[in-house]
């Protein structure tokens, strides 16, 4: 299958291969736990946020993942390293199951690769970073502290979007109207195209209550806006106003996914996803559902 964006370029085969992680962020809103330790490694039940991220880009077909990193973000790339010496220990002490665990974190053909993003300038210059990596094709772009419980896995539903398009798509979801103060805000067709799209307006100003999360799958022609793009809300540069320049010349969808999303870049998000992922665990859903019975109970 052939697809061409409304400049000519042609995308062979919509197969996204890139995934790109903005992680450089301080996570401040956790402080002091992101004090040493970055806000992508915390855990959900028994995996880090930035794992979830990894496998839900790896089941849409992603082989090459790039993390756009800052200073402190030295344990993610430990993280999907190899340990020669933990995994020696877990194979002396028969500890099979855990050691199928560490090794597949990262599957063989899958790549990583590690931007530092000198400054923070904002997500928009985070995904600008990634460019010479992901090349002249399409990516996802993936904000790891959006944990998405869906089946199939967001990504993929948006890949099977991006396959019936062949153009930009955006996840979004309802939020209360006047939450939109925290979001890039779209208006949309009845065809999903995406009309209008605002970082952060006011609810006065809001061009509807859906707003875009953080799943993005995007043509190459987006990195040239971005390299255009002035800074924008809070002095950065953002991803949602080169979006909006796309518009102009490319189409963008909204995509309503599938799933429940947790926004674990808040303390009462996390606790829910981990609430929520603790029930379905098969080793401790169980007993969790029970203690938690007796909180209620009592």
């Amino acid at each position: 299958m052939r697809n061409t964006t409304s400049r000519g370029r042609i995308h062979l085969g919509n197969k996204v291969r890139s995934a790109v992680f903005p992680v450089a962020g301080r996570g401040t809103r956790f402080l002091p736990a992101t004090k040493a330790s970055p806000k992508e490694m915390l855990p959900i039940v028994d995996k880090p946020l930035i794992q979830y991220a990894v496998e839900e880009a790896v089941d849409a077909g992603a082989t090459k993942l790039i993390f756009v990193t800052g200073s402190s973000k030295r344990a993610i790339e430990d993280h999907f390293d190899t340990d020669p010496e933990l995994e020696q220990a877990l194979a002396d002490g028969g500890k099979d199951e855990l050691l199928r665990s560490i090794k597949g974190i990262v599957p063989k053909g899958v790549s990583c690769i590690y931007i530092r993003q000198g400054e923070p300038l904002g997500l928009g210059h985070a995904v600008l970073c990634a460019r010479a990596a992901v090349g002249d094709e399409p990516f996802f772009v993936h904000l790891a502290d959006d944990l998405i419980a869906g089946e199939p896995p967001c990504l993929t539903q948006m890949a099977a979007e991006f396959d019936r398009h062949g153009s930009s798509v955006v996840a979004v979801e309802t939020v209360p109207h006047e939450d939109t103060s925290s979001y890039g805000i779209v208006a949309i067709d009845d065809t999903t195209r995406i009309t209008e799209i605002v970082e952060k307006p006011a609810p006065e100003n809001a061009p509807s209550d859906s707003a875009v999360v953080g799943r993005y799958l995007l043509v190459p022609e987006v990195f040239e806006k971005l390299e255009t793009t002035s800074r924008g809300a809070g002095g950065e540069i953002q991803l949602t106003d080169a979006i909006a320049d796309l518009l102009e010349e490319s189409p963008v969808y909204a995509y309503s996914f599938g799933g429940e999303r947790f926004d674990c870049g808040s303390k009462l998000g996390y606790l829910k996803a981990t609430v929520a992922y603790g029930l379905s665990h098969p080793d401790i859903g169980e007993a969790l559902r029970a203690h938690l019975r007796g909180l209620i109970d009592t």
